[in-house]
């Protein structure tokens, strides 16, 4: 690989690190900003907000020929995952509330081993396993707690947007990157908004904080997030972008010891070692890979 192609790689992992980034400050947001018990309803008004403004400003409509597949990965990369993202949001601490998106780069390996016949590099299937460790310290951590609910959704999650990063690679769109964005931000809107008429609380009254907490996930943990991300998933392999997710549970952790007062020492430092040393060299894997 020429030295420029291998600059811009890495240019392009660092872009797109920044939206799990956006999206580790997702928790803390919920649990201290948001109101209580009400997860369906922060997605929706996380992205279909989001998805309006990047459709208007675009006003490009996909063509007839994509929606079947636009529908498919609307569910798979914002529906179903936003939903179980909230739901384990609400139910867990933030550190651990993502940690299970560890088994993300495992599961895309398996996808592309068992579809299109690609073994994945050694190294990289180390390194993710090197990832799901240091999570596992991570979750070791003094006052972690399990809630089994919690648990499940954001283990739901990571496998549907696991699929949904690999179809994502594979199916080309004829829109560019902030329509098709925009697009599947108003579409998985759609989806989740029954099931938070259903099953939330009225949202009678907010306050000025839990708007301006609403307008940072829409703009910044959805419209910019998922942009760089779609931007990244169009220009790494799958398994390297999946990759970048652990840097979510990570910023949560972080922010929970920045803003919180809560503790990073120990088993959870080493941890957090080992996740950041796992996503470098996935990164250096799959770039070997590359022509």
């Amino acid at each position: 690989m020429s030295s420029s192609r291998f600059s811009t790689l890495w240019w392009d992992v660092l872009v797109t690190s920044l939206g799990p980034i956006l999206w580790g400050s997702t928790y803390i947001v919920t649990t201290e900003i948001l109101p209580p018990d009400r997860p369906f309803t922060a997605a929706v008004l996380r992205i279909m907000p989001a998805g309006l403004i990047l459709i208007l400003y675009t006003r490009l409509v996909p063509p007839r020929s994509e929606w079947g597949r636009m529908l498919i990965l609307a569910a798979l990369n914002l529906g179903f995952f936003q939903a179980m993202l909230f739901v384990s949001a609400y139910r867990l601490p933030g550190g651990l509330a993502s940690v299970l998106g560890a088994i993300q780069p495992l599961l895309i390996m398996g996808i592309v081993w068992a579809v299109d016949s690609i073994r994945p590099a050694r190294l990289a299937v180390w390194a993710a396993v090197m990832g799901v460790a240091g999570m596992g310290a991570l979750l070791l951590s003094p006052g972690s707690t399990w809630d089994p609910v919690g648990v499940a959704a954001a283990a739901a999650g990571a496998f549907g947007m696991s699929v949904g990063t690999y179809l994502t690679r594979r199916w080309s769109t004829s829109l560019p990157i902030l329509a098709f964005t925009g697009w599947q931000l108003f579409i998985a809107g759609i989806m989740i908004m029954p099931v938070a008429l259903l099953f939330d609380p009225p949202l009678r009254s907010v306050t000025v904080l839990q708007v301006s907490g609403y307008a940072y996930l829409s703009l910044g943990g959805a419209l910019l997030a998922y942009f760089l991300w779609f931007r990244g998933v169009a220009r790494l392999s799958p398994v390297a972008v999946s990759s970048l997710n652990l840097l979510s549970p990570l910023t949560a952790v972080v922010l929970g010891w920045a803003l919180l007062g809560q503790s990073i020492k120990g088993l959870s430092m080493v941890g957090m070692v080992a996740v950041l040393a796992s996503i470098l060299l996935v990164q250096w894997a799959s770039s070997r890979r590359l022509p």
